[in-house]
């Protein structure tokens, strides 16, 4: 207790003399400073400060993590959404496909046309299937004093397999034709007296059949060097026991060598056959060819640009009468996309051996007489260019020039007519048709024009002109030089649909020879130029049965196909299709 009052008095004695002090020395005065030595300033040594400085604050500490604990609870609610309702979308119903048909249709002039097609898948994607035709007329052309009756029925089936890695099929067909050579010049018989007339008419016999029979296959592979390859074998006759049997094989191969595609197509095609006898009933006419082909080619591509680079070599062996030859053909094509699909330009020179046979003539010209000569035609080199593409989304185009040189080219000319003739067969009355051979150039422009206005009109048009330069022949004999075809097709409702087409063919020229002593004429003739409209009518009855009305030559245009060979007039047929399934 002494300490603490000792050091309490202490203190209080402490702060009373400061206080005394202050008062006393309120006022010190002035007074001098002498500086002995001048201040100079030094600067300390520089330090960076660090970007990202250490704090030491609290509100720098790491926080803590916070949990959140959630207490729901179910809330009753008094909302009910509304059901949805799909937007109504008219939507076509899809038609039904079916594999088979029948049609049948008849019609003045007793026309019949009939049809037959059948298919059906079996095991193991095999497939089986049957094509049944069947046209005829009666005849009746107003002032044809021959029979002109005619009638085609033909009948093909077919055997093949479908996988991923290959395709083959089986063919079999045989056909049967019947015309008559009813083309009978009139001032053969205008003349003569009713009597010597109808003995003139009565003693011809103008009928000819045609048959055919055709064995053939096709094997095709996906994943081989070997592509694909077909074959057929025709066997073709008449009543007068010509015959005709032509065997044709045509294997192709494709490969990559050096980065370029590559492909080697070749042919074999062997023909022969025979004429009971020539014109004049003198002597009997043979022929045949054996051709060999070999067409290598390679494809460049770059860009729009597409180039295919090939050559042809052919043998031509005569078995018969002949030479054999040697022969070499350019195959080249181009096409440059100018505008992508709006505008194409394509080019290109290309060449081939034609084997011609009696069985592509007379279904070229029904009336040819069967004694022909058969040959090859040597088509040099067809020089071509063209332009194509689309001027809008619904309408295309196609326009080429081209420049054709063929030596030995299969024409049709009239036959001669001679009286003193020993052969009396119903073709010799100049009714029928020869074939002659010559070195033929043809210039020839091409244009197509085709439009889809909607998904129910379309429209077509197409025509080509051309000129010929022929070596030994006074015409290109039944060429003609201008040659337009055009179709109009378009639905009027889901049941009713319609269509129209119509072509015109241009002038062409041939001549009828009277070597008889008395006469021994030469005319030649122009046949006029024609145009045939034809239109269809169709009802949808329902997805299997289809009803059609169909008018051909509707102009009545009492037109020469051929010199002598009128056509009928208005035809009308009436007919009904009907699809099914098995």
């Amino acid at each position: 207790m002494k300490v603490n009052k000792f050091i309490y008095v202490g203190f209080l004695m402490l702060m009373t003399q400061l206080t005394i002090a202050q008062k006393k020395d309120q006022n010190i005065g002035n007074e001098v400073v002498n500086v002995v030595k001048p201040y100079t300033p030094t600067i300390s040594d520089a330090f960076k400060v660090k970007e990202t400085p250490s704090l030491d604050d609290d509100d720098n500490t790491k926080k803590e993590n916070i949990q959140y604990n959630i207490f729901s609870f179910p809330v009753a609610s008094t909302f009910t959404p509304s059901k949805g309702k799909a937007a109504n979308v008219d939507k076509e119903e899809q038609e039904k496909l079916f594999s088979n048909y029948a049609t049948l249709a008849a019609g003045n002039y007793g026309n019949i046309n009939a049809e037959l097609f059948v298919t059906q898948t079996l095991e193991n994607n095999n497939y089986i299937g049957a094509m049944l035709r069947h046209l005829s007329s009666q005849g009746g052309i107003k002032e044809v004093v021959l029979d002109d009756k005619f009638s085609n029925t033909s009948l093909d089936l077919t055997y093949g397999s479908r996988t991923r890695e290959m395709s083959w099929n089986a063919d079999l067909g045989y056909s049967r034709q019947m015309y008559n050579w009813y083309g009978l010049n009139p001032d053969l018989y205008e003349t003569l007296l009713p009597a010597d007339r109808d003995a003139f008419i009565n003693a011809i016999d103008p009928k000819q059949t045609y048959q055919n029979i055709s064995l053939g296959g096709r094997l095709s592979l996906k994943e081989s060097v070997f592509k694909e390859a077909s074959i057929k074998f025709n066997r073709f006759s008449d009543a007068f026991s010509s015959a005709e049997n032509r065997f044709v094989a045509k294997p192709s191969f494709a490969f990559e060598f050096l980065e370029e595609n590559i492909k080697a197509d070749f042919v074999l095609d062997y023909i022969s056959g025979s004429f009971d006898k020539d014109y004049l009933g003198l002597s009997e006419i043979k022929y045949g060819y054996t051709n060999i082909g070999f067409k290598p080619s390679f494809q460049i591509l770059k860009d729009d640009l597409s180039v295919n680079v090939g050559i042809g070599l052919f043998y031509s062996m005569a078995n018969q009468e002949g030479d054999n030859k040697f022969f070499i053909y350019p195959n080249i094509t181009a096409s440059y996309k100018v505008v992508g699909d709006l505008m194409i330009a394509y080019a290109g020179a290309e060449g081939n051996l034609k084997q011609n046979s009696f069985q592509e003539f007379t279904q070229e010209n029904f009336f040819v007489s069967p004694t022909l000569g058969v040959a090859p035609t040597d088509q040099k080199f067809d020089i071509y260019v063209g332009l194509k593409g689309k001027l809008a989304n619904s309408i295309s185009y196609n326009v080429r020039g081209s420049y054709l040189n063929e030596d030995n080219r299969a024409l049709f000319k009239n036959n001669i007519y001679n009286q003193e003739n020993t052969n009396t067969e119903g073709y010799t009355y100049g009714n029928s048709f020869n074939v002659v051979y010559d070195a033929v150039k043809t210039l020839s422009f091409f244009g197509e024009l085709k439009a889809d206005f909607s998904k129910n009109v379309s429209f077509g048009i197409n025509g080509t002109f051309s000129s010929y330069s022929e070596k030994d022949q006074k015409e290109a004999w039944n060429l003609p030089g201008l040659k337009i075809g055009s179709n109009l097709d378009f639905n009027i409702t889901p049941k009713w649909s319609a269509g129209v087409n119509v072509f015109f063919v241009g002038e062409r020229k041939d001549q009828f020879i009277d070597s008889s002593l008395l006469t021994n004429s030469i005319v030649d003739y122009t046949l006029d130029s024609y145009f045939d409209l034809n239109a269809n009518v169709v009802y949808k009855y329902s997805d299997r049965l289809t009803f059609f009305l169909k008018g051909n030559n509707i102009a009545n245009q009492k037109y020469q196909r051929w010199l002598n060979y009128s056509v009928q007039g208005v035809q009308g047929l009436v007919g009904a299709n009907y699809k099914f399934d098995f």
